[in-house]
């Protein structure tokens, strides 16, 4: 009997050596050898990669707040502890200056370093798997000859011990990033073209769809689940659906859209949060073309399962009642006092300067944490060439967890906005949540108010 436990010890350690073996052999089974050669000095390819390289938006990722680009080093948050970009420069000793086009392509597409381990999920390479070997080799070009080679080591992650090894991520990849390639909804050429931007290098689904267990997404196209792009939460932030019902885009226009892209405002909303920081980096350099096929294949979506594909009607009594100073609620005196001059008595805002309230989907989401977020910490709109000032919205920390309830709840239900309330613990966690957050780049500090953007100042 004295021989059991040895024996089951043995065993243990047995299967985690086959484990361990196969996951450094299945990141070998993933890579491929495309045999490509690629001229790293055309100058019309380094600009097809440049282009490309700002559809996939790698900047965002691969720049910490006032460093350099692609140089890495951004935490990205996980609920086990953050993990940091890497540097992508072509820098030959911390970035990639010494990767070969299919070391390059086997990172971006199959998420397999140079060193043959797996990279983390974080990289979204589950899309970019569909994109065309010849997209990858013109963003190599760009990386090796038009990014700037910085010498910046690469930061470990914050993941506990276990889930810090890379070698079962290899399992991760088989069971959620299977091998895949591009395939056409319609036949139409736009709408093909805004999907295969949409699913493959736009990575839109990194952010608007759910998460499972394993932190996949739960669908990585509209083809495998009409849960896809069907709303989540990231980053503190709710990733709004993008499918056809009442709270996604199902009130928007296609050419709301295609200015939302591009500006990062309409005269109803603006961007903020991380979808600031996809205007600035990614989608204002996007041609008209691409930004309209993106907006019209996302207008196709249908609604996502059981949401409403429209909302009751309900009259707006809270105009007047501010207008009259009938302030029947403490909600109502704190939006007079600390909203009402910049969104007004009616809720409407004024047009690409101050978002709308009243009607803002963004607003009376099921889920309030951007509410919340923007709220306690304030933001700002992206900065871009399209509108003289970028606008930043204070942060009102300082109110009691009770006052923001109050405020929030006031907003998420007034005019003609309907939508369930919060509770002082939905404050309070949230709090919680941005002391530990980093700072990222669209969060300034209230007294940096308005920038001047007229003279086509660029991020």
């Amino acid at each position: 009997m004295k021989k059991w436990p040895m024996i089951i010890i043995a065993v243990g350690f047995i299967g985690m050596a086959l484990a361990f073996t196969l996951g450094q052999i299945l990141p070998h089974l993933r890579a491929s050898t495309s045999g490509m050669e690629v001229d790293i000095t055309d100058p019309e390819l380094i600009e097809e990669g440049e282009y490309i390289a700002r559809t996939a938006d790698c900047v965002a990722c691969h720049t910490t707040l006032n460093g350099e680009e692609y140089a890495g080093g951004l935490p990205m948050l996980t609920p086990l502890g953050a993990v940091y970009s890497t540097n992508i420069t072509p820098d030959n000793d911390t970035g990639i200056g010494t990767y070969s086009f299919d070391d390059f392509n086997n990172a971006v597409k199959h998420g397999v370093r140079q060193d043959q381990s797996a990279l983390y999920p974080a990289m979204p390479y589950p899309s970019y798997q569909i994109m065309p070997d010849e997209d990858v080799a013109a963003m190599y070009a760009y990386f090796m000859s038009g990014v700037a080679a910085v010498s910046l080591p690469n930061r470990d992650s914050e993941l506990p011990p276990v889930f810090n090894w890379r070698w079962p991520l290899a399992y991760w990849q088989a069971l959620f990033a299977p091998k895949r390639e591009f395939v056409a909804e319609a036949d139409d050429p736009i709408l093909a073209r805004g999907q295969y931007l949409v699913e493959g290098p736009g990575h839109c689904g990194s952010c608007h769809t759910e998460r499972g267990l394993g932190f996949q997404e739960v669908a990585l196209s509209n083809l495998d689940s009409d849960h896809y792009l069907s709303g989540a939460v990231i980053d503190g932030w709710r990733a709004k659906s993008l499918r056809g019902e009442h709270r996604g885009l199902g009130t928007w226009h296609t050419d709301e859209l295609v200015e939302f892209l591009k500006t990062g405002r309409t005269d109803v909303t603006a961007a903020f949060g991380a979808m600031a920081e996809v205007v600035e980096d990614s989608t204002q350099y996007m041609t008209d073309s691409d930004l309209h096929a993106m907006s019209a294949y996302l207008k196709t979506l249908s609604p996502a399962p059981g949401k409403e594909v429209t909302l009751p009607p309900k009259e707006d009594i809270t105009t007047q009642k501010l207008l009259d100073g009938a302030y029947d609620s403490r909600g109502a005196i704190l939006y007079a006092e600390y909203c009402q001059v910049c969104h007004r008595a009616d809720g409407k805002g004024v047009p690409r300067i101050f978002p709308a309230l009243d009607g803002n989907s963004a607003v009376y989401s099921h889920n309030a944490d951007s509410v919340l977020q923007i709220t306690l910490s304030g933001g700002r709109m992206p900065d871009t060439p399209h509108d003289r000032m970028a606008f930043t919205m204070p942060e009102f920390i300082n109110l009691s967890d009770a006052d923001i309830a109050e405020v929030v709840n006031y907003v998420r239900n007034s005019w003609t906005n309907q939508a369930s309330e919060i509770g002082v613990d939905d404050v309070v966690q949230m709090r919680d949540f941005l002391n530990k957050k980093p700072k990222t780049a669209t969060d300034l500090p209230p007294d940096l108010s308005v920038t001047a953007a007229a003279e086509g100042a660029n991020p």
